[in-house]
């Protein structure tokens, strides 16, 4: 038997010697290091997490032009979000400009669309970016704009190494879950690196990199997948670093992670507690690092998206509250919580705001930031973690014996297990042993959609279409011409891109313009096997 551990006071943490007690009592202490805030971290990377400041509420936000969507940051800004999150539309995902044949129809409809310098400009215009911490979704062209951020940084006078915020630029889960990819693995991870390279000589408080668990999930993986997958292209990346001849601690400390919170509550509290230890020990054990901000898992998180349903959208605020208080017991750094009405479209201005509201209920309203890793010590919750970790330790192994990342890439091992996965899951939802309210029980026959949908016009097209004709006419072209042939060249020579790209993007050049410069020398990616 345990004994008792009493708590005294109103939030008042259980001191280290009545928490030593106790797991010495349950025979626990080897697995559970006894306060947040001390190495492996298990329990949080803060010894005094949400007390000491909550999390960063930041709600992933873009939908057809600069000008509106800048509207939308500045509403968001005003109510209450504490740090912007792009999301670019999916002809600026793929590295299109607006007048491509294939942006047709797309641009602005899943994200704000931005080709140009003058677009990025827009985007963040009456944005104090030295106060504003900014994170992009962005991950084959990220490099490009990264480098549009950086030019409009310098162009408004601010040092860059003052710039907070966070790229996405994870390359590697492009290939095993989202498939917005442009070049093949290998020069996309040197284009991480180069990021990395240069946030670690000119950029200190600058993530450089996110490392996404989230798609990863949103494709069908289970939590031990996410978890696994996610850590393992954390470390391909130290690993490439390392042979750039950077230091550990020199850029370790700016990683940072994304995972999905998804609705087994339990589990994804265990999930994030798994990822803080592997990180934790891998880093001191394998690699060496010393700086302790390099040993402390970093993420962000965001509600599961794949959980949401097009059946009774009112549900899917109860999933989503539920989803981020399990971010937040699990010790996040920041969250986004999804709309309601995110499998329709994308979010109204009222589901955006009731989406910011689920957190600032739970921030100010649940007491649940009041104590660190308030379920640390349930034995269901440390046997979770325990599960967790052995099966990522698992899979990491199995894919060293594959020959590394891109090796399993190439071979489709990490697609296809997470479509094995995912095929296990449907299975289960469609023989109900898995219930979905409102999906494959307590249906609604004859239910009615009463919800506002934000529509996306054709204007947003024809205006940047328009904009980007503009820009063409305006630019001095032979002075873009010459950076465009530096940039070729040093793509050529193995060299940095950042100062190459920001260069061009201070002449005029667009997203789609560079990206066909780079693939003249990258070439582009196709897989090769079935699934």
């Amino acid at each position: 038997m345990s004994k008792k551990v009493e708590r005294k006071g109103s939030f008042k943490s259980i001191s280290g010697d009545e928490l030593k007690d106790f797991y010495s009592s349950s025979n626990n202490e080897k697995n559970y290091n006894i306060d947040p805030g001390s190495f492996p971290y298990t329990r949080g990377i803060h010894k005094n997490m949400y007390r000491g400041k909550l999390w960063t509420m930041r709600q992933f936000s873009g939908f057809s032009t600069p000008e509106k969507t800048n509207e939308r940051y500045k509403y968001l800004l005003k109510n209450g979000q504490t740090g912007l999150s792009v999301a670019y539309d999916m002809p600026t995902l793929m590295g299109y400009d607006p007048d491509h044949e294939l942006s047709s129809g797309e641009v602005g409809v899943c994200g704000v669309n931005v080709a140009s310098l003058q677009d990025m400009e827009i985007l963040f215009d009456g944005i104090d970016l030295e106060k504003i911490s900014v994170s992009q979704t962005i991950n084959g062209p990220a490099i490009i704009l990264f480098a549009f951020y950086v030019a409009l940084a310098k162009k408004n006078g601010i040092d860059v190494s003052k710039l907070r915020g966070t790229l996405q630029n994870d390359a590697l889960k492009e290939y095993m879950a989202q498939k917005e990819w442009i070049f093949p693995p290998e020069p996309s991870v040197k284009l991480v690196v180069d990021i990395i390279e240069y946030c670690s000589e000119n950029m200190p408080l600058y993530n450089p990199v996110s490392v996404s668990g989230y798609h990863i999930r949103e494709a069908g993986s289970t939590a031990a997948q996410e978890l696994a997958f996610t850590l393992n292209n954390g470390f391909a990346y130290i690993e490439e670093c390392l042979k750039r001849g950077l230091k550990i601690d020199d850029f370790a400390h700016r990683l940072s992670f994304f995972f999905n919170a998804h609705m087994d509550f339990f589990e994804e509290i265990a999930k994030y507690r798994a990822a803080r230890r592997i990180w934790a020990n891998r880093l001191k054990d394998k690699y060496g690092a010393k700086n302790e901000s390099s040993l402390k898992l970093k993420f962000h998180t965001q509600t599961a998206g794949c959980s949401l349903t097009a059946q009774q959208p009112e549900n899917n605020i109860v999933r989503t509250a539920f989803e981020a208080m399990s971010a937040v017991l699990g010790g996040t750094n920041s969250l986004h919580t999804n709309s309601l009405d995110e499998t329709l479209a994308l979010p109204s201005e009222k589901a955006a705001k009731i989406a910011l509201r689920t957190q600032q209920i739970l921030a100010f309203e649940t007491g649940v930031p009041n104590v660190a890793d308030p379920l640390g010590g349930s034995w269901y919750i440390e046997e979770l973690t325990d599960k967790l970790e052995k099966q990522a330790i698992r899979y990491f192994e199995e894919i060293q014996e594959m020959g590394g990342t891109v090796q399993a890439i190439e071979d489709g091992y990490f697609q296809k297990k997470i479509a094995e996965s995912a095929s296990i899951y449907q299975e289960s939802v469609d023989s109900k042993e898995r219930i979905i309210v409102g999906v494959n029980d307590f249906v609604e026959e004859d239910e009615e959609l009463d919800i506002e949908i934000l529509k996306i016009s054709r204007d947003a097209q024809d205006t940047q279409e328009d904009k980007i004709k503009t820009l063409r006419k305006s630019r001095d072209e032979k002075i873009l011409q010459k950076k465009m042939k530096k940039l070729s060249d040093a793509c050529k020579k193995d060299l940095n891109l950042v100062p190459f790209l920001i260069e061009v993007a201070e002449k005029g050049g667009t997203v789609g313009e560079i990206v066909e410069v780079m693939k003249k020398v990258y070439g582009e990616w196709e897989e090769s096997f079935g699934i």
